[in-house]
């Protein structure tokens, strides 16, 4: 295994063991839930957007290592990027675990260029990501009752 691939490896493993940015959001106003019915995958992203910019985000549910790992370095990547910037890492996430192809600099993002060769985990790795995105479309609601009653 070529020491890139192991440090990859590593990356997922650490995000899904010590997620980062795991939990409600008690300020958020926005949120969306996403399931992956195929897997059994939930995530809920909680967001405080600030005009266009993500100023806030954090993500809760259940899934496999993928979708957890995967959620958990999206709220890295994403938290005070805005709109426009967000859809843009999302698209760079999804070229890599479409094709496998990782960009040439390190990047966590490349952690999932692996996942390619398993298509029936590319939603798993995805879930967050789109849930994300939904979080961002969605009418803006008061700071705190975001996702009450929910998840």
């Amino acid at each position: 295994m070529s020491d890139l691939t192991e440090l990859y490896q590593q990356v997922i493993l650490d995000h899904n063991r010590r997620p980062r940015n795991r939990g409600r959001l008690p300020v958020a106003n926005r949120v969306a839930h996403g399931d992956n019915p195929t897997c059994g995958d939930q995530c809920s992203v909680f967001l405080r957007m600030d005009g266009d910019r993500i100023a806030e985000i954090n993500f809760d549910g259940q899934g496999c290592a993928i979708s957890q790992a995967s959620a958990s370095l999206m709220t890295t990547q994403l938290k005070g990027k805005t709109a426009a910037e967000a859809q843009q890492l999302y698209d760079q996430f999804h070229r890599i675990v479409t094709t496998g192809e990782a960009p040439e600099e390190i990047s966590d993002l490349a952690a999932f260029a692996g996942v390619h060769a398993f298509p029936a985990r590319i939603k798993c790795a995805t879930l967050g990501w789109h849930t994300a995105l939904e979080a961002i479309r969605s009418p803006a609601v008061a700071p705190g009752t975001a996702g009450v009653g929910t998840v």
